[in-house]
């Protein structure tokens, strides 16, 4: 801990919607950081909202390194950023956000807990996680972990690859 006033596994945060998050995982801090900036964002009424994040691991073991996860509550959306995906060249690949993934993070001493309480389907947890903070509007998760530094035989410098940079741009020029 890096003070005496930081979180701890077990305790309760009351996050800027009024929902409670009970903190199972102190390394899963950026998506209680997520939660209160998506809830924030519905303040100003968006057509879409978009977050990029290098969330999980998990995504990483589900697409290895040369996609990104990307999860959407619109199936148009969704079907239209792959597309863009494609044309840009930061290649993405969808996974769930089914109803049934709720249960793994359903709190015991809080409405959710920050992860779900199993070792599998980490990426869907987590954007399971910060959907119930974005609730109907149009939003689209980037789990950009995958992609965060160049992967072998790409023909790019080692380190950051920029991704995904060529489709937000995507997204800006074509999103209606």
């Amino acid at each position: 801990m890096p003070s005496g006033s930081s979180y701890r596994p077990g305790d309760v945060l009351r996050s800027m919607s009024g929902k409670t998050i009970e903190v199972l995982n102190t390394d899963a801090e950026g998506r209680i950081l997520l939660s209160d900036a998506l809830h924030y964002a519905k303040r100003y009424k968006p057509s879409l909202v978009v977050d990029v994040a290098t969330l999980t691991g998990a995504a990483m073991v589900a697409l290895g390194n040369k996609a990104s996860a990307i999860f959407a509550n619109d199936s148009e959306l969704e079907s239209n950023i792959r597309a863009w995906g494609e044309e840009s060249g930061d290649y993405v690949w969808p996974l769930p956000l089914w109803e049934e993934y709720e249960a793994d993070i359903k709190g015991t001493f809080g409405d959710w807990a920050n992860v779900g309480k199993g070792k599998l389907a980490g990426a869907i947890a987590g954007a399971v996680f910060l959907k119930q903070f974005i609730g109907e509007h149009s939003w689209l998760h980037i789990d950009m972990a995958p992609r965060m530094t160049a992967a072998e035989g790409e023909h790019l410098a080692k380190g950051a690859t920029g991704a995904p940079v060529r489709l937000l741009l995507k997204i800006l020029e074509r999103y209606t």
